[in-house]
Order: C-alpha cells, then sequence, then structure tokens
C-alpha cells in the first residue's frame, strides 16, 4: 500500500491539517445573531486552565481563552443549551478573522470554527454536530456576513 491509499480506500494527501480540540468552561452565556441570508451563528467564550510547577516549586495557574462559534442548526443547539459555567467539549478548525473597525483599526481574532460540540455537564450531556461541511469553507457566508 502506497502513501496515496489507506485501508479505507483512495484518498489524496493534502499535506494540511487544521483541527483543535479544546475542553473548558463557558465564560458566559451563549450569543445567537443572524447573518443578512438569515443563517444563525452562535459564539461563546471557553477557558482552558493548565496547571504547573514554576522553578521555585510554586503552583501556577494559567487560563487560556477561546472564542468558539458554530453555524447553523449547531449554532441553534448550543444556544438553546449551554450557559455560563457549563464544561464542553468543542471540535474545530482555527480560523484568524481580520476586519477593519469603524476607527480604521484593523483587528484579528483566532476563533475555533465548531463542527462538533459535546456537553460535558451531567445535566445536559449530549453531543452535537454539524452534518454537513461548514457553510464558511462552501462559499453560502462571507466574512461581511459575519454579524459579530
Amino acid at each position: 500500500m502506497d502513501n496515496q491509499q489507506s485501508a479505507r480506500g483512495s484518498f489524496r494527501s493534502s499535506n494540511s491539517l487544521n483541527k483543535i480540540m479544546i475542553i473548558g468552561n463557558l465564560g458566559g452565556d451563549p450569543e445567537m445573531r443572524f447573518t443578512p441570508t438569515g443563517s444563525p451563528v452562535t459564539s461563546f467564550n471557553v477557558a482552558t486552565n493548565w496547571s504547573y510547577n514554576s522553578p521555585d516549586g510554586e503552583r501556577k495557574e494559567e487560563t487560556e481563552w477561546f472564542t468558539v462559534v458554530a453555524w447553523n442548526r449547531l449554532a441553534e443547539t448550543c444556544n438553546q443549551f449551554l450557559m455560563k459555567g457549563q464544561k464542553v467539549y468543542a471540535e474545530g478548525r482555527l480560523r484568524n478573522r481580520t476586519w477593519e473597525g469603524q476607527d480604521g483599526q484593523k483587528h484579528s481574532r483566532m476563533e475555533v470554527i465548531a463542527n462538533r460540540v459535546i456537553f460535558l455537564d451531567k445535566r445536559a450531556a449530549s453531543s452535537f454536530s454539524d452534518d454537513k461541511p461548514d457553510d464558511v469553507e462552501s462559499g453560502d457566508i462571507e466574512p461581511q456576513d459575519i454579524p459579530f
């Protein structure tokens, strides 16, 4: 078997991968908005924590914040069932979004474009995912359509 085939069949390797998985707690309630064409989009912030011992033996903890963006049916589900403080698993791809503000300044933000979200709290433990590729990738939604 050469590098162009696998046990599941033929494929062409693009030698590229953009995938991120995070587990953390929501820093606030999700915000759902709609594009001008009516597509729902929900964003929420997830905090992840990392603990380590400093060279002098002191216990330290760092928090990293991620903005997670969900589209369409996944957006509606996240908006309906998630709330501040809940533990979630979010999986998707990293995207660097840039825009020019009203003040003329250029802004940039890294976002996790989710294709799967699992609610990890016992009271709302469920898994949801997109049932089709991201609309952002298919060209149906343009960057200027993003409402936040």
